[in-house]
């Protein structure tokens, strides 16, 4: 088992929480707290989902819910996007991490 920190699929989870962190914290007030908090939240626990799924005999219950939380969180970077609370480019730059991670399908197999 690999420290988790160290994993490609981990690295690129922590880039997206540092996105999503740059991104909402210029939402607009109204939308900061519950879509920008959210966007963060599910970031959060896209990271905690990898630490599980590495230390887990079964792997397969923290995948699912590492996808659909990518899911969750490409929802919100659309809507996001737009709603113009982020820019076309800034939410290229998420979904294209969004996209990097989908090595958790490949971690299922």
């Amino acid at each position: 088992m690999a420290i988790h920190t160290s994993l490609p699929i981990y690295k690129v989870a922590y880039d997206l929480l540092g996105v999503a962190t740059d991104l909402t914290k210029n939402m607009p007030r109204d939308f900061k707290a519950s879509i920008g908090g959210r966007i963060r939240d599910e970031c959060v626990d896209l990271v905690v989902l990898i630490f599980r799924a590495n230390v887990s005999r079964d792997k397969v219950p923290h995948l699912d819910r590492l996808l659909e939380g990518l899911q969750v969180a490409e929802l919100l970077f659309r809507l996001s996007k737009d709603k113009r609370f982020i820019s076309v480019p800034q939410y290229a730059k998420a979904i294209e991490l969004t996209n990097a991670n989908r090595q958790a399908s490949q971690w299922l197999a």
